[in-house]
């Protein structure tokens, strides 16, 4: 008389799990990971899972196969999917500190390649954006400029570069054609700025005008030269 056994052992798989990629991107299983108590009345010979390591190709739902032996070479299987998660956030990476000019009409700007400076993740970066990139004579002084990194997975990531916006053009003064003025009785005569100036302008406004010369008396030579000095300055 032949005995054989033919009966299947009794493949038990745990249930559906999450996995979390580490920093390197990795993550790994182990056949305990998903068999569940598998069994076989002439006992379990081997168990094996088709699926042990997981990189940031594997994100989202896998299925995993445990493969269950007994002693007398008979096969049953059973799978649990487990999903993959990269809940690692980017390594974002800005430039140093630095200085900008504002150009002739009170502007300047940057890119976001002016700000990242390598930022990096594990499964890669998708996107990386500065909340600021234009300036005008509001931002002179200093700017906090936050880059934003965005991985393959959603995640983000953020530093920041403190970019400092200088307005170093001068402003426009413009006199008024020459003009005469007259001494009084008491022999003096005098000016103001308003006298001068004429639309003196600056893209960032004109903060003060004064001249040189404001009083007269009869000392003075027939023709007197005057300097009209505007300048502005700025809230910081």
């Amino acid at each position: 008389m032949t005995v054989e056994d033919t009966v299947a052992p009794d493949a038990q798989c745990v249930l559906d799990f999450t996995l979390q990629l580490d920093d390197t991107g990795n993550a790994n299983i182990t056949v305990g990971d998903i068999d569940n108590g598998s069994t076989d009345a002439c006992g379990v010979s081997d168990t094996v899972i088709d699926l042990t390591d997981f990189t940031c190709g594997d994100v989202g739902a896998n299925t995993v196969t445990l493969t269950v032996t007994d002693n007398n070479g008979n096969t049953e299987t059973c799978s649990t999917i487990v999903t993959v998660e990269d809940s690692v956030d980017p390594d974002a990476q800005c430039a140093p500190d630095f200085t900008i000019q504002l150009d002739g009409t009170g502007n300047a700007s940057i890119n976001d390649t002016d700000i990242e400076d390598g930022s990096t993740d594990a499964c890669g970066i998708a996107s990386t954006v500065a909340d600021i990139t234009s300036f005008d004579c509001n931002n002179v002084g200093t700017n906090t400029v936050t880059l934003t990194a965005t991985d393959n997975n959603g995640n983000t990531g953020t530093c920041t570069t403190t970019v400092t916006v200088e307005d170093i053009i001068n402003p426009t003064a413009n006199c008024t054609a020459d003009f005469t003025i007259q001494l009084d009785d008491t022999g003096v005569a005098s000016i103001t700025a308003d006298d001068i100036n004429v639309n003196s302008n600056d893209e960032c406004g004109i903060a003060s005008t004064d001249i040189d010369v404001t009083s007269f008396n009869c000392s003075v030579s027939d023709r007197k030269s005057t300097r009209l000095n505007s300048s502005h300055t700025y809230d910081l």
